[in-house]
């Protein structure tokens, strides 16, 4: 898939301090070409600035404020590209994320999605908490079902449908469950693709609560649907 047209959306909200470090780990890809889409999802802080700073290389789009996985569906709203990837304001790619995963859907036609492990690191005014966490899971690699790692050809969409705005902290788990319940294949890559930045403000850690109680909810709508088939069988 060398020189097939990659599509790298960026939802952002109030994104001003860590913005121009994503935008860099996408802009520092080895493959090309890429299309960068930031969509700001009604920030007030200065966001619009750093994306003015890239230049050509990052298109802009702004829309009222409606939840990150109303600005990802936007995003491929505009994207022209048929490969799709994502990226959240606060975290970094690897250098080959983008290449790796595009030889892996070259080497596969049938392949829909791939995703790979996702490592968290903190912010350096949270050393204590990086310090305090060392040893434990949350330090570890982990399977990235995560939009962050995500890379899907754009048809794949079309088959399972958009995020659904309804579940901005659980839209990502909603989607892979439904991905495999419409038969789409998919592959996480043993390997750290995305780097997740910790710090005061990211979204699941401010609205933690609700979170868990999102999740919940995806996983008992799936198994209702699992249960409506087996029922009509």
């Amino acid at each position: 898939m060398a020189g097939r047209l990659l599509t790298c959306i960026v939802p952002c909200f109030e994104g001003e301090r860590y913005l121009a470090r994503a935008l860099e780990s996408i802009v520092a890809q080895t493959h090309r070409p890429l299309e960068i889409i930031v969509v700001d999802d009604g920030s007030t802080d200065g966001s619009s600035k750093v994306v003015e700073g890239f230049g050509d290389r990052v298109r802009y789009h702004r829309q009222e404020n409606r939840g990150p996985a109303a600005a990802c569906n936007t995003g491929l709203g505009l994207a022209t590209g048929d490969l799709v990837a994502f990226l959240e304001q606060d975290d970094l790619w690897i250098p080959d994320k983008a290449a790796r995963q595009l030889r892996e859907l070259e080497a596969d036609p049938g392949l829909g999605f791939c995703v790979g492990l996702i490592q968290n690191f903190w912010i350096p005014e949270l050393a204590h908490d990086a310090e305090r966490y060392r040893d434990l899971p949350v330090m570890q690699p982990v399977p990235g079902y995560v939009v962050q790692t995500l890379m899907a050809r754009r048809q794949v969409f079309e088959q399972v449908g958009l995020f659904d705005e309804s579940l901005p902290l659980a839209f990502a788990s909603d989607w892979f469950l439904r991905a495999a319940e419409a038969g789409v294949s998919g592959r996480l890559l043993p390997e750290v693709l995305t780097r997740r930045r910790l710090h005061q403000r990211n979204y699941s850690r401010v609205h933690r609560a609700e979170s868990r109680e999102q999740f919940l909810f995806v996983v008992k709508a799936a198994l209702d649907r699992r249960r409506a088939r087996e029922g009509s069988t």
